[in-house]
């Protein structure tokens, strides 16, 4: 058995990529509050784009079933056009595929609906293909509690690391010192990261003195 421990993500080794976060496959998460999985999906989206780590989109079916990618999200990401599929596996359209190829990684962060299908399936197949994969448990969802975590232990037995949303973003910083980055980190951690966000928003104002901030871009 191989033993091998996938190494620490940086925004140069990794693509990060967003399957099917569209309504109708949002209708049938219940493995995870959907107003939370919405805020997970986009703290995750924008720290991609403070760290220029490439991205993926794509879609299933759009016109025919399962509606637009989120409006919240094309917005991150305004000059990009999801990859639209049939298939249920991205890993079986040949457009997913060979942009995945076109990135040059080989550590692929995937976070989609539904966690036992639409996540499942392209994950064990990039692991196959010889992709390191980690997926984003937190910015994914199942048609169950049930169906997520049993979609998470296949994945786990099958290799692939599971990581949370803030996990990544954090990995990808690492160090406070990486001062391009600060800023861009910590104005999405007060936006999304709850009552850690809070926190910092309270050293801030009465600790350092600084002004109430109201801009969350």
């Amino acid at each position: 058995m191989n033993k091998q421990v996938p190494g620490l993500l940086t925004p140069a080794n990794c693509t990060l990529i967003f399957i099917d976060h569209q309504p109708q496959m949002t209708f049938g998460v219940a493995s995870i509050d959907r107003k939370t999985l919405e805020n997970n999906v986009l703290g995750l989206a924008k720290a991609a784009k403070v760290f220029n780590v490439p991205t993926i989109l794509t879609t299933v079916e759009t016109k025919s079933f399962s509606g637009p990618m989120w409006p919240q999200l094309l917005d991150i990401f305004p000059n990009q056009t999801p990859i639209e599929r049939s298939s249920m596996n991205s890993w079986e359209d040949a457009k997913f595929v060979a942009e995945v190829k076109k990135t040059g990684r080989k550590k692929l962060v995937i976070a989609a609906l539904w966690t036992e299908v639409c996540l499942t399936f392209p994950a064990i197949e990039a692991l196959e293909a010889g992709y390191e994969v980690y997926f984003v448990t937190d910015a994914s969802g199942g048609t169950s509690k049930e169906a997520h975590d049993m979609a998470v232990q296949r994945l786990i037995q099958a290799g692939a690391v599971p990581m949370t949303w803030i996990q990544t973003m954090l990995e990808w910083q690492r160090d406070w010192a990486r001062k391009e980055t600060y800023n861009g980190v910590i104005s999405i951690v007060k936006e999304h990261c709850g009552a850690y966000g809070q926190g910092v928003e309270y050293a801030y104002t009465m600790v350092h003195g600084a002004p109430a901030s109201r801009n969350t871009k």
